[in-house]
């Protein structure tokens, strides 16, 4: 299993926030601009019918060396319990993949208006889909209590 392939961004966030940060994603806008060079309009047409869109991308930002495929705490509470690299989300994973569900405003030709998207200014994307419900999760969904508590403030509207 050490097969590698190299991903080459179809788009960039421009705009919006220049920082990763833990929490206040809410109402965080930014444009999703596509790679003019690899494609042309009709690569979106269609899309403007969807309220929500998928995005993958690379945490570009993420120190190489901090990883931590071992058991560790979430921050900020001693009480939450340890758990591996596979139960967190955050950027410190082998393959600094990320995955954001945002709001799609506006398709303007290539750009894509979002809101809700906790990518930052300059991160490749590498791929972009339109949000299927049916392809959410079937059956009951449940989750330990401690990614409701840690996650409170993250869409949350930032504070002036």
């Amino acid at each position: 299993m050490t097969e590698e392939f190299t991903v080459v961004p179809v788009a960039h966030v421009v705009g919006g926030r220049i920082e990763p940060t833990d929490d206040y994603w809410g109402g965080s806008r930014a444009i999703i601009r596509i790679d003019a060079t690899r494609f042309g309009t009709g690569s979106v047409v269609g899309l403007e019918d969807f309220s929500h869109i998928e995005v993958v991308f690379r945490f570009h930002l993420t120190d190489p060396t901090d990883l931590h495929p071992e058991p560790r705490r979430p921050p900020d509470n001693p009480d939450w319990p340890a758990g591996g690299i596979f139960a967190h989300r955050n950027m410190r994973r082998l393959n600094w993949l990320g995955v954001s569900r945002c709001r799609l405003l506006k398709v303007d030709g290539l750009d894509l208006h979002v809101e809700g998207l906790d990518a930052v200014d300059g991160t490749p994307v590498l791929d972009i889909k339109p949000w299927f419900e049916e392809m959410g999760p079937r059956g009951e969904v449940h989750q330990p209590a401690w990614p409701t508590e840690m996650l409170a403030d993250y869409y949350a509207t930032p504070r002036d």
